[in-house]
């Protein structure tokens, strides 16, 4: 076989070869999308239910600082009222319970309490980008009802 023979024999069997690994090309970016995808799914959904729980955390804290009336103006007849103190340490007793950060207001009427709640979510895929964790925020108002002559 002669020199120019092997060459283009060679030649031959590289242009063959050109089209080699187009698949697995296309088989990477599509994985790689494909876990950018499942990456949202997951981490979005993960933030989104870590949302709803702080909402439900502030809502649960509110209702508990909504139960602290002042005992002395109940009792008095001249007003029902919430007492500030009782009612902040209350919320702040169960947000602190349930392992999350929280602020506690209650109007100058002492009738409606705000809790708002702060949380923090571990990401999984966000990770890979630099996002450790996403921060929640929950909040909720109770207003405290109360019934003439009742």
């Amino acid at each position: 076989m002669t020199v120019t023979a092997v060459l283009k024999s060679r030649l031959a069997a590289l242009r063959a070869r050109h089209e080699d690994g187009s698949m697995s090309l296309f088989f990477a970016v599509t994985t790689v999308g494909l876990l950018m995808v499942m990456g949202l799914l997951v981490d979005g959904g993960g933030a989104l239910n870590a949302s709803n729980h702080a909402e439900f955390l502030a809502q649960e804290a509110a209702r508990t600082a909504g139960q602290q009336i002042d005992p002395a103006q109940a009792i008095e007849g001249t007003a029902i009222t919430i007492d500030p103190d009782a009612a902040a340490a209350a919320a702040q007793d169960y947000l602190s319970a349930a392992g999350v950060q929280g602020e506690v207001q209650i109007s100058g009427d002492g009738k409606t309490m705000t809790v708002t709640v702060h949380d923090t979510y571990h990401t999984y895929f966000a990770q890979l980008l630099g996002k450790g964790t996403i921060t929640v925020t929950g909040t909720a108002t109770a207003h405290l009802q109360t019934q003439a002559g009742g």
